[in-house]
């Protein structure tokens, strides 16, 4: 037996509980992870309080992020007692995932733990810092420069967000977050890397087809209006990794800033990342984290605290980053 966040629907509304569950429920994968840390990401918690269409079969264990240690293997690439790390590929979606004491996965959709990490640290990091990984080497391959002009970054309280702050400004680029939670969370942001805050009031207003050049690029997570005033002020040749629809999934924009700016959109899924792009960007994380980002954008829940955690993210009241201890 052992214990899990379960996810059932009853009467098209989902319910979440912890349970024991027995090991002979587990799917099937070709390994066995005694799960460390999971962690939670916006889309967990629309997993979670159904509050989004994540999950479709029920019962189902969420959680897109796991870390642990191999407890079986049929996979020649893993065996007993690696420490290993997932992200995305469907799992806590379609497949068991990560927010249970033990997991059972598709070898292909594992990766080493990555040299300087360990089984926390990696799920501070999780997907939203995954993501955050991608979304900054958009930036960088689109050949924008820290002496170019300032980084944009929208949802800067959140977990891709406050993660793309600490790696643009270790990369030395000076970045402008978004928040709508300026007084709150405005200090945080700075002392992760932030060199202004930006009210996100300021780009809720309609875009004009093209605005005053203000920005050399920008990672949105928000979509919607706010990604459309972003397009409109972004620099010439500059560029967009977005990666989010935490205002909505509609973009009411023109071909203005394409057409007459040569602005990029890059978009940015982490969820089926090819196998040696995953390892390059672990590689790069642990490399440009410092310490510090591991104490100052990480809060530690149980499997019991998730479920009112999950809430509470879908509510934009958490900063940074939620682990969750096995």
């Amino acid at each position: 037996m052992f214990k899990a966040l379960v996810l059932n629907q009853e009467d098209k509304k989902t319910i979440a509980s912890v349970s024991q569950i027995d090991e002979s429920q587990l799917p099937e994968g070709n390994v066995k992870v005694d799960v460390s840390y999971s962690s939670l990401n916006y889309k967990d918690g629309l997993a979670i309080t159904g509050k989004g269409r994540i999950v479709r079969n029920f019962p189902m264990v969420p959680g897109i992020d796991l870390s642990g240690v191999v407890s079986q293997s049929e996979d020649p690439r893993y065996k007993a007692g690696d420490e290993v790390v997932l992200t995305g590929w469907g799992v806590g979606e379609g497949h068991w995932g990560g927010m249970a004491e033990k997991a059972s996965l598709n070898g292909d959709w594992l990766v080493p733990m990555p040299s300087g990490l360990d089984t926390k640290k990696v799920m501070a990091i999780g997907t939203a810092g995954f993501t955050a990984m991608l979304c900054v080497q958009a930036i960088v391959d689109a050949g924008i420069k820290p002496e170019d002009g300032e980084i944009l970054v929208t949802g800067a309280s959140g977990g891709v967000g406050s993660v793309s702050i600490t790696l643009l400004n270790q990369l030395g680029y000076k970045v402008a977050a978004v928040t709508g939670r300026a007084s709150a969370n405005g200090e945080l942001l700075k002392s992760l890397g932030a060199t202004r805050i930006v009210e996100r009031a300021e780009l809720e207003e309609p875009a004009k087809p093209l605005e005053k050049q203000l920005w050399a690029g920008a990672i949105d997570t928000v979509g919607s209006k706010v990604l459309a005033k972003v397009l409109a002020q972004i620099d010439y040749n500059g560029a967009v990794a977005m990666c989010g629809l935490a205002g909505g999934f509609d973009l009411p924009t023109t071909v203005m800033p394409f057409i007459l700016r040569n602005v990029r959109l890059q978009g940015v899924d982490s969820v089926m990342c090819p196998r040696e792009k995953r390892i390059k960007a672990w590689e790069q994380l642990a490399e440009l984290l410092p310490e510090s980002f591991y104490a100052q954008a990480t809060k530690e829940v149980s499997l019991d605290g998730a479920i009112q955690a999950a809430e509470d993210i879908t509510n934009g009241q958490i900063t940074g980053r939620v682990v969750i201890k096995l």
